[in-house]
């Protein structure tokens, strides 16, 4: 099994394998408690791009519950709602990492992690924690995570899980005020997630598959959307969710084998949803924790043009890059106190130059939704730059609902006129961290 935390460079995802869990969860149909829209599709014709090369079908049918499913060569599938219906065609399961031999005699030194450590669902018990605080400090753990009585005092768990779950910058705050994100149409796409988590079960409104092979929620999925739309760790609590679960590319004998074009036919899927929705419940914002502009991965262009039509259709498209970074946080700092936050932990080490012009976003030190039940959390001491990108489509939300008419271009020109100074370090280099209230007051005015 693979679980892994990838940080390559200043542009790119954490991605994260997970696996497959026996317990047997039952279907979900929600079809009868979501609204009836007219013309979200047709059998003939999907209004989504066709690629003969890629789209190889070897069977396509019609589900007792109206579902659409198609069936590739390659061994995955794509599953639509009902013609007329917005529906949860699936509802993934969740995974047992505790099933694994982790049952600890030492802490683990994995390779390539020297500077964080991996501790979910892992039996801490027959461990001496007494002297690993600055061990600890850069640690990942779940709620099954099973911890000794020797945990030093200082290593206050509930007050990391507390300050995990904040947004911070004083996010909340813009929520006692009812800017919540309420009443805008959220899209992401990402890998499968447990449709029913308590952190967003009441937000999803749409859950589709594109191209997965999978019955399993992965790590990431459920971690982005309590980022962008958790009721107690998201931005935009109240905002409308739709979500497409999607791999882009086939798992191969020697890597993964990168391939947009699944990415640019979801898009299109979302727009194609979009179309049939009320005014006042539009699909504002796009939420895609991938860096897409690389010219090494396969149908680069499909992907922008898809872009660009839903910019055409007024939504907006966030993908890592958007000239955006992620701020680092010790575990018990409060996340709303400016001076809590440092460089992000993957580019601490690297030329500050290109970061100096990018708005900083939290990012690490996150306590979020897991994969490993409706009701459980997981804390990620380095977060990378995934969790940017739902955090802004989360702003972005807030932002279309104080002011319906705002743009792409509005949106980040304030963002940029109302960033904080700040001094990440004990240097004099200053950064640009976001300023929610600030970004939220000139989007009124406008």
């Amino acid at each position: 099994m693979k679980r892994l935390v990838i940080i390559l460079s200043l542009m790119l995802l954490i991605a994260c394998s997970s696996a497959h869990d026996n317990d047997e969860k039952e279907h979900k149909d929600v079809s009868s408690e979501t609204p009836t829209i007219d013309n979200i599709h047709t059998d003939k014709d999907i209004k989504i791009i066709e690629n003969e090369t890629l789209e190889k079908i070897t069977n396509e049918y019609i589900t007792s519950e109206g579902y659409r499913v198609i069936e590739y060569e390659d061994g995955y599938t794509t599953t639509f709602s009902p013609e007329g219906v917005l529906a949860i065609v699936k509802t993934p399961q969740s995974v047992d990492f505790t099933k694994y031999d982790y049952n600890l005699e030492e802490l683990p030194q994995e390779e390539g992690t020297e500077f964080f450590h991996d501790l979910r669902s892992r039996d801490l018990t027959r461990i001496d924690l007494s002297n690993e605080l600055d061990y600890l400090l850069t640690a990942d753990f779940d709620d099954d995570t099973k911890w000794p009585s020797s945990v030093p005092k200082e290593y206050d768990i509930e007050k990391i899980k507390e300050y995990g779950m904040d947004p911070g910058l004083g996010i909340r705050k813009l929520h006692e005020k009812g800017i919540t994100g309420q009443g805008v149409g959220i899209a992401i796409i990402d890998q499968s997630i447990l449709v029913n988590h308590v952190e967003y079960k009441d937000s999803i409104k749409l859950y589709e598959e594109i191209h997965i092979n999978s019955d399993s929620a992965a790590m990431h999925g459920p971690a982005v959307v309590s980022i962008a739309v958790g009721k107690s760790v998201g931005v935009a609590p109240e905002a409308d969710l739709y979500y497409i679960a999607e791999t882009h590319g086939v798992y191969m004998e020697d890597g993964f084998d990168w391939d947009l074009y699944w990415i640019a036919k979801s898009i299109d899927r979302i727009i194609e949803i979009n179309e049939a929705l009320p005014v006042d419940k539009k699909i504002r914002v796009i939420s895609i924790s991938l860096g897409i502009d690389n010219p090494e991965r396969k149908n680069l262009e499909l992907v922008k043009e898809a872009i660009n039509r839903a910019s055409n259709e007024g939504i907006y498209t966030i993908s890592v890059g958007n000239s955006l970074m992620g701020t680092g946080r010790k575990p018990l700092a409060d996340p709303n106190d400016l001076s809590s936050y440092t460089k992000g932990h993957f580019w601490r080490d690297f030329d500050n130059y290109r970061i100096k012009r990018n708005i900083l976003v939290p990012m690490d030190s996150r306590y979020v939704a897991s994969p490993t039940g409706n009701d459980k959390y997981v804390f990620y001491y380095s977060g990378g730059m995934s969790w940017v990108v739902p955090y802004t489509a989360g702003l972005y939300a807030l932002c279309s609902q104080v002011n319906p008419n705002i743009t792409p271009s509005e949106f980040n020109s304030a963002i940029y006129n109302t960033a904080t100074k700040v001094h990440l370090d004990d240097t004099n280099d200053e950064y640009n961290i976001l300023n929610p209230e600030g970004l939220i007051n000139k989007i009124k005015g406008k």
